[in-house]
């Protein structure tokens, strides 16, 4: 019997589809590999999900050569092991095709989900176009209303989908096989290390930052501080002229006001500060924001994110807009808001206004609005619950009004020398109490003053400093640099960051370069700097955004890849054994560095990070061995290690960090029997092994987390 086959992006989404237009009860079909079955207007319905990608990009030739443009969209589970889950979802898809006489698209709405579902629709239902659903929210109602108004598949969406895909595989491959054939080139050695099209820009960029950071000279200064009594409370007091760079000179200043036991107001000064609600949140200024206030990576925050959405709580969150259109319907989504006691108050002080309209930024996305509530709520997690009481605040807070602050400073006279105390103030929150705890602001409140007024004087000193570097990147500030930079895009930074710690190319949550981030970059830059240019990525972006806007066919910009492809392959290939040494310098050093992790707790001597290549297992041993210490310790058997400089105080062994792909970095110090631990290990076991395991890496290899082995 034929019927209508929904496609899906994510198993999630394809129990809502059905669950909304299903006009009766919804059949199951499988366990964790599901689809479902439901009736609609006396037809019959299939919605299947793709996890994601059922079709990848892969090589169609056989060699490890640069450039490579000979490429195929393959099954995702026969080009990689890691996606062999895929596979029983496009055994699904497969079979639910045959008999289906119409096919609707129901994947996220960007040039990822349609290329997703074009593919699906060309390669398995063998069909050239299909009816689309397009939706913002996973809300019930928004499902039916975009199934009741059905729109054709975006081929300019499709064309710019391709041509990211096509030219981030190009760029990709080449690029780092270039790279790993130019270390077997210099010495037979086999590393792979990668770069691409937007990997090796953002490495630069962060690497030129790193070189300030290192090449910074502090130069000393002096401050003359101050503090002075109004009633019962205590204000510090700054220099008007501010940094002294001569300390003689901040000597005299301290001795002409020392003996000063009161000052005179010179001048009192007021402003009133009037502060605009902030603008709604693009996926950027999103995951921006949840690193500051949360700590959550920005890889991490999107998978938050993104099931706030599959659940139908918050809009599409990938997305380039700071604009709110008015269909989306703000009364009715703070009505419903309204609902959760959270928000009760802050709403109803909204739909009291008389006008709601947000405070709107300029950055506009044609597939998406900003990130916003749908007013729905369903029992969430901790991480969930913060990062979706951060979007209402934001959402509610564009609909406030300015806050109004004013500022105060009251200029001093000490003995002829001029000094300032500072204070602000808010006079109307405005659209900071709708913030909440996300607006909390300075409030120093100062006495009433007038001129002429005498001032005590509490304590005077000399203090020395230096001045600092340059602040690292955090990984919430290091997103909003590359927008301003034009590299990636809303959807791919995250993954760009990952990958380059991933790669062990940074550390840190504030931002370091490590020592092979830094060898290539400069490599690149000297020898091939057309690899790590901004310029020429932004060229590359702003050509698929003409695409997405239907001025030009992905086929012409694909054909500009290639020939710039082909011409740095040319420069690097003339060059391939130099820039092959200095990188085997670069990853040796590396890994000698990162495999240090501090001083044995038996003899001192350094302990480093070791792996048997029989067994592929990682190690801790002593290097005071085979001289007589054997201590050692087992490792973690995924993610990078890397040295804290800290040690333990219970066990007195270094504390590691291992961070994880997709996931955040963890500390542990490296005694698994530690005290620290007790809360698995069996006391009368750990005083059996705690001893020996100290000494012995054999026997620590024996000792296995009962939760993850």
């Amino acid at each position: 019997m034929s019927h209508t086959l929904i496609i899906a992006e994510k198993p999630s989404a394809a129990k809502s589809i059905a669950e909304a237009l299903a006009e009766g009860g919804v059949k199951r079909y499988g366990e964790k590999e599901a689809y479902y079955e439901f009736s609609k207007g006396g037809k019959k319905f299939f919605v299947a999900p793709a996890v994601g990608h059922l079709f990848t990009l892969k090589q169609a030739d056989k060699g490890w050569f640069y450039p490579v443009f000979n490429v195929e969209w393959v099954p995702s589970f026969k080009a990689n092991k890691f996606a062999s889950f895929s596979q029983p979802y496009y055994n699904n898809m497969e079979q639910l095709a045959k008999d289906a006489n119409e096919v609707i698209i129901a994947t996220d709405y960007d040039d990822e989900g349609e290329v997703i579902g074009y593919n699906i629709l060309r390669f398995i239902c063998g069909r050239k176009d299909a009816a689309r659903m397009k939706f913002n929210t996973m809300t019930e109602e928004e499902l039916v209303q975009s199934y009741e108004h059905l729109e054709k598949m975006n081929k300019n969406l499709i064309e710019a989908g391709l041509a990211r895909h096509y030219m981030d595989f190009y760029w990709g491959i080449s690029l780092t096989r270039a790279l790993t054939l130019s270390i077997k080139a210099a010495n037979k050695r086999f590393r792979i290390l990668s770069t691409g099209r937007v990997q090796g820009p953002t490495l630069h960029f962060l690497a030129k930052h790193e070189k300030q950071i290192n090449a910074f000279v502090p130069d000393p200064f002096w401050e003359v501080e101050m503090e002075v009594t109004i009633g019962k409370k205590k204000f510090p007091a700054e220099y008007a002229k501010g940094r002294i760079w001569n300390k003689s000179e901040a000597e005299k200043l301290l001795a002409k006001i020392k003996s000063a036991k009161n000052t005179t107001v010179h001048e009192v000064k007021t402003k009133i500060l009037m502060q605009q609600p902030p603008v709604p949140y693009n996926t950027t200024a999103l995951l921006a924001d949840i690193y500051r206030y949360f700590g959550y990576t920005p890889q991490q925050s999107m998978g938050l994110t993104e099931v706030l959405y599959q659940a139908g709580l918050i809009s599409y969150p990938r997305t380039s807009s700071e604009k709110l259109p008015p269909d989306i319907n703000y009364k009715k989504i703070l009505t419903k808001l309204s609902k959760q006691s959270a928000y009760t108050k802050d709403t109803q002080s909204l739909l009291g206004q008389k006008q709601l309209k947000p405070n709107e930024g300029k950055k506009t996305d044609a597939a998406h609005p900003a990130v916003y509530p749908t007013g729905e709520y369903k029992k969430l997690g901790s991480k969930h619950q913060k990062v979706y009481d951060l979007i209402v605040r934001r959402f509610m807070a564009t609909f406030g009004e300015p806050a109004k602050r004013e500022s105060q400073r009251v200029v001093l006279d000490v003995n002829g020398e001029i000094f300032a105390i500072s204070g602000i103030r808010t006079l109307e929150p405005g659209w900071t109490s709708l913030y909440g705890a996300y607006s909390k602001r300075e409030e120093i409140v100062l006495p009433s003053l007038k001129k002429g007024d005498k001032v005590a004087v509490s304590s005077t000193a000399l203090a020395q400093k230096e001045t600092q570097p340059p602040a690292r990147y955090s990984q919430g500030s290091v997103l909003k640099e590359m927008e301003e930079h034009s590299l990636g895009t809303k959807a791919t930074r995250a993954q760009i960051m990952q990958i380059l710690y991933n790669r062990g190319y940074i550390i840190g949550n504030s931002i370091e370069v490590t020592e092979l981030g830094m060898q290539l970059s400069e490599v690149l830059e000297k020898n091939v700097p057309d690899v790590i240019s901004e310029k020429l990525t932004k060229h590359f972006e702003e050509l698929t955004e003409s695409i997405e806007n239907g001025k030009i066919k992905h086929e012409a910009v694909l054909e500009e890849v290639k020939k710039e492809l082909i011409r740095i392959s040319e420069a690097f290939r003339k060059k391939e054994k130099k820039v092959g040494e200095e990188l085997t310098k670069a990853v040796i050093a590396t890994q000698d560095k990162q495999s240090k992790l501090g001083p044995c707790p038996s003899c001192k001597s350094m302990l480093k990070v070791h792996k048997n290549w029989r067994t592929g297992k990682r190690f801790v041993g002593c290097s005071g061995y085979p001289k007589g210490c054997r201590t050692g310790f087992p490792l973690p058997r995924e993610g990078l290690i890397m040295s804290t400089d800290k040690m333990c105080e219970e066990c007195k062994t270094p504390i590691i960090q291992v961070r994880l792909q997709g996931r955040r970095p963890f500390r542990m110090c490296l005694d698994p029997v530690c005290p620290t631990k007790s809360d698995w290990l069996d006391k009368k076991k750990l005083k059996e092994v705690q001893a020996e395991s100290r000494r012995s890496s054999k026997e620590a290899e024996k000792l296995k987390c009962p939760g993850c082995g």
